[in-house]
């Protein structure tokens, strides 16, 4: 699904609802025909239960008045059989109903689960800065189990309710039209009372998906980040955060749940009100001989039965407006801006282009936030196989410059030209597939060391994958790790160091073989003599090349062709080491900064 309307009520919830349904309308149609069977199998008992009923009656009262053949109890027995033969037919079709229902609610699920993640690597980035990763996986998880558990039996009790609501008036119109009335008469009370109730309980179950999105949101923070929060005694800290959500969440379920709950009991006021007039006028009818007393009882089962299909439909609405609330948190989601391509793209992959790298910023100016712009005014001409590094303060903007290389983010204004073509002509999967990437977080994920550096290409050959390691001085320590390329990385790759994960990272890269390279503080993680050892191995991938160094360590860019100081977002000085270091300038107070004493930084 491409487009989704924004859902800001009951009615476009459940219209986005629909939409999901309207695959499955054959399937659909056999519930419905499945719940009028079942529903008229059960509807017909009580009528035929008055023969019985009558037949007892008659026959009893021959019997007083000494007549033979008084109680045909063989018409019973009949009746009797008859009687189970259509519950045990109705069972039946509510099983069939149910497992079909079940079926539909599961593929809905799983569609509306593959639509998520689909949405999700369609997503700008910029939409993951501003959301916790919690209310985004609170979307895929519970939001969608609640659909799925509310199409599977509301759905269901619905159609059933209805069937029975009306195949149950239909039989009590053949009984009498005036005790209809009464119990017709019962109707639009109860029904004033569902919406009533429905309208103030709505905002209460859509506030307590959100709040759940936000508990959520917080407990995989505290719970990615523990070891940080413990290392700051930030346990009661979170505690206190933790139950500010927690009593949100629950305040907005008790007052839900609450008028929820007033639903039933007074259904059930309104049903026993309706039950006990038509107890009165019935028997009054009887002793007049208007309707038999086989009749009556009939009639009275069939108001049971009128009244509780209503009752249910009042507990089922609650289950809807859950089911709504959780429906507007996706489909909300769905219907969030994507990542644009532009039609006609030129594909670096074929021989229209053949990427050499030669790269050029023109007045580049781009914020993460409007009217707080990061880059201010960028120019730069990269040649192809040139090793440009990137130095300055911290939020100088280094980092955000090759983000926008790689298209994670669009630019506010001005161009960026690889090979003199706008950046935005190529595909960003393109893009990406010839760009190298080494970030300053390094990312696994839960596999084998294997398959973790085999990330970087898919199709390499376990030997490739060893290759890459070896120039990335990684082999040496996972052949020392148990189970050595086989070792299984948890999910948090908690079981080995931080400078480990980043020579995996480093070695992915190698694999990638990339036509230009970026390197974001790769080797801010690991220990001098194994930087030595990573930089000459660096050095050699980079041959060639072109290649973009982000570095605190300016020790390590000696040899680059040209390095870039920014600060503030634009580019302060350029120029080769030795160059900057005789202008006595911003870069060379940066390189002598890293070998003062801290007393002389501070005076």
């Amino acid at each position: 699904m491409s487009k989704f309307e924004k859902p800001k009520d009951f009615k476009g919830g459940l219209k986005n609802i629909l939409s999901y349904l309207s695959p499955f309308r054959l399937r659909l149609v056999v519930v419905a025909i499945l719940a009028v069977g079942a529903t008229l199998f059960n509807i017909v008992g009580p009528k035929i239960m008055a023969m019985a009923t009558d037949e007892l009656v008659m026959g009893t009262a021959r019997m007083m008045r000494g007549e033979s053949g008084a109680i045909n109890f063989n018409y019973i027995g009949v009746i009797v059989v008859s009687l189970v033969g259509l519950f045990l037919l109705g069972g039946l079709f509510s099983y069939m109903q149910g497992h079909v229902m079940a079926d539909v609610a599961t593929k809905i699920s799983y569609n509306l689960r593959n639509a998520v993640m689909s949405k999700i690597n369609r997503m700008p980035l910029g939409y993951f800065h501003r959301n916790s990763q919690g209310d985004v996986l609170s979307r895929i998880t519970n939001d969608v189990d609640m659909v799925e558990q509310s199409l599977s039996q509301s759905v269901t009790q619905m159609l059933t309710s209805l069937a029975m609501v009306i195949g149950v008036m239909v039989m009590m119109l053949t009984i009498s039209w005036q005790l209809t009335l009464i119990a017709i008469v019962m109707v639009p009370v109860s029904l004033i009372l569902i919406i009533a109730m429905v309208r103030v309980s709505q905002k209460y179950y859509r506030n307590q998906q959100r709040y759940l999105g936000s508990v959520n949101g917080h407990v995989e923070e505290m719970y990615g980040g523990h070891v940080v929060m413990k290392a700051f005694n930030g346990e009661k800290r979170a505690l206190e955060q933790f139950e500010a959500e927690n009593i949100k969440l629950a305040e907005s379920a008790r007052k839900a749940e609450f008028f929820s709950g007033l639903m039933m009991p007074i259904m059930m006021i309104v049903g026993n009100l309706g039950y006990v007039a038509i107890c009165i006028v019935g028997a009054a009818m009887a002793s007049n001989g208007r309707v038999s007393i086989g009749d009556i009882q009939a009639f009275i089962q069939y108001v049971r039965n009128f009244s509780q299909p209503i009752m249910q439909i009042a507990n089922i609405s609650s289950q809807l407006q859950r089911m709504v609330a959780a429906s507007e948190r996706v489909f909300e989601f769905l219907n969030e801006e994507e990542e644009v391509e532009r039609e006609g793209e030129m594909e670096l992959t074929t021989d229209q282009v053949e990427l050499q790298g030669h790269i050029r910023f023109e007045h580049v100016k781009f914020g993460y936030e409007k009217g707080k712009p990061i880059i201010r005014d960028f120019t730069l001409d990269v040649k192809s196989g040139q090793r440009v590094a990137i130095v300055g303060p911290t939020g100088a903007g280094k980092t955000t410059i090759v983000k926008l290389l790689m298209r994670f983010h669009e630019l506010d204004s001005g161009k960026i030209l690889i090979d003199g073509h706008d950046i935005t002509a190529f595909k960003r999967q393109d893009i990406r597939s010839r760009f190298g990437i080494v970030l300053q977080d390094s990312w696994l994920y839960n596999g084998s060391i294997m398959e973790n550096i085999r990330y970087g290409h898919l199709i390499a050959t376990d030997q490739e994958v060893i290759d890459a390691a070896k120039e990335a001085q990684v082999d040496h320590f996972v052949r020392t790790l148990p189970e050595g390329y086989q070792m299984e990385l948890n999910e948090e790759s908690s079981n080995i160091s931080q400078g480990q994960k980043q020579l995996l990272t480093i070695a992915r890269a190698i694999l990638a073989d990339p036509r230009v390279l970026i390197l974001d503080e790769a080797t801010s993680s690991v220990d001098t003599r194994t930087e030595i050892l990573i930089q000459k191995a660096m050095d050699k991938l980079m041959e060639g090349r072109t290649s973009f160094i982000i570095a605190h360590r300016l020790s390590t860019i000696r040899n680059a062709d040209l390095i870039l100081c920014m600060n503030e977002g634009d580019i302060v000085e350029q120029g080769t080491h030795e160059e900057l270091m005789l202008k006595g300038g911003f870069y060379a107070n940066l390189y002598n900064s890293q070998f003062e004493h801290p007393e002389d930084v501070a005076s």
